[in-house]
């Protein structure tokens, strides 16, 4: 069975239905109860607190290479000015065969889900393909639209079907690769999702960490797609950089519907120093440290999902592309706290939509750090 359109969720009522606050990670945290709504403002950063390992949040720590330090550092001398987005802009655009007038900067890649979702106050039918991050949905809520999910198969490993998406969806957003399925979709199953009236959104915030062996670039990315009609791609530079807390991304799509984002942006969004890494990180220089960092990453993961595989009852979905891995196993939600009580974080399946309780998703790490880790998995659900 493919994916299926589960309708407008939560049911109808007087507007949209904003989720509450996020409840504590603590140990003693039972999450959201069965046949509850998923807490679409739940993030992996609230599971990873001081004292745990963390395997919940998907940012490298790296230490920050030289070539992106001293512009950051540089740019510290500069803050008396306002910031200016020309040279950024330019090198982004230049990274992906584009005029600058199709890149938009942002802070981060959440606030162009923000921006998406105030600019386009007069779509109709907006769907947003899950499990995937949940900010953009969150994002349209907020601003007062009604959603509709598909939810993509497990049984299927979460693969996209295009068909399954309403042919009258004015406003698609699907994540490649996924968070936090980690499946990447083939780019012509993406591609055809598009089309004359309705904006296609394609999150691409961890596109950096894909990779396939003897070829160059990135696979499946449509960054560069300059023919699809009302294609937007979200990108981030935070995660394979260890920017997080800089909060620094882009936007790639037509000039005109960009300018119309571009309206709803607060004045000088995004700070110098922001400006200056994305500058360094578009550079060759850039583009190539991160490709050796995907094929680094590649190895990691594979031995991540040999180890996982190998546990009794653990299921690994489909072939994980990106920095994460998401598995099933009956009782997740309990494993996840006793993984907890043992000094380890990992993020909870539960508020994602069409996933549940039975669920984790795994960061990639290090081959020492995913033993570590394995060990004590294994010892629990051998007790």
């Amino acid at each position: 069975m493919r994916g299926q359109s589960t309708g407008t969720e939560p049911p109808t009522g007087p507007g949209p239905v904003v989720p509450g606050p996020p409840t504590g990670p603590g140990p003693a945290d039972p999450g959201p109860s069965a046949g509850t709504e998923p807490d679409l403002a739940h993030h992996g950063d609230a599971e990873a607190t001081p004292g745990l390992v963390d395997l919940a949040v998907n940012v490298r720590r790296d230490p920050m290479p030289d070539w992106l330090a001293g512009p950051l550092t540089a740019a510290l001398a500069d803050l008396a000015g306002y910031p200016d987005p020309r040279e950024a802009r330019a090198a982004v655009a230049a990274r992906h065969g584009r005029p600058p007038a199709e890149v938009l900067l942002t802070a981060g890649a959440a606030e162009g889900f923000v921006l998406l979702a105030r600019a386009l106050g007069g779509v109709r039918r907006p769907v947003v393909v899950h499990p995937q991050f949940t900010e953009p949905e969150a994002a349209l809520r907020a601003a007062g639209h009604r959603v509709e999910r598909v939810l993509l198969d497990p049984d299927d490993d979460f693969r996209l079907d295009p068909a399954r998406v309403p042919a009258d969806a004015d406003l698609v957003m699907i994540g490649n690769p996924t968070n936090p399925t980690s499946v990447l979709h083939p780019a012509a199953d993406l591609a055809a999702l598009a089309r004359p009236g309705r904006v296609l959104v394609v999150d691409e915030a961890f596109a950096d960490t894909t990779g396939v062996p003897g070829v160059e670039g990135e696979p499946e990315s449509l960054a560069t797609r300059r023919d699809l009609p009302g294609l937007v791609v979200v990108r981030s530079l935070t995660k394979t950089w260890g920017l997080a807390g800089l909060r620094i991304g882009y936007l790639l799509g037509d000039a005109a519907l960009l300018a119309r984002l571009a309206a709803v942006q607060p004045l000088w969004a995004v700070s110098t120093p922001a400006l200056a890494a994305a500058t360094a990180v578009a550079s060759p220089t850039g583009v190539a440290a991160e490709r050796a960092i995907a094929a680094r990453l590649a190895v990691d993961r594979d031995h991540l999902v040999r180890r996982l595989s190998a546990l009794p009852g653990v299921r690994v979905v489909g072939r994980p592309a990106s920095a994460f891995v998401l598995i099933h196993r009956p009782g997740a939600d309990r494993l996840r706290q006793v993984l907890r009580e043992r000094g380890w974080a990992v993020r909870r399946g539960d508020t994602f939509p069409g996933l549940g309780p039975d669920w984790l998703r795994i960061a990639v790490r290090d081959p020492a750090t995913t033993d570590a880790f394995i060990e004590v998995l294994r010892e629990i659900l051998e007790a």
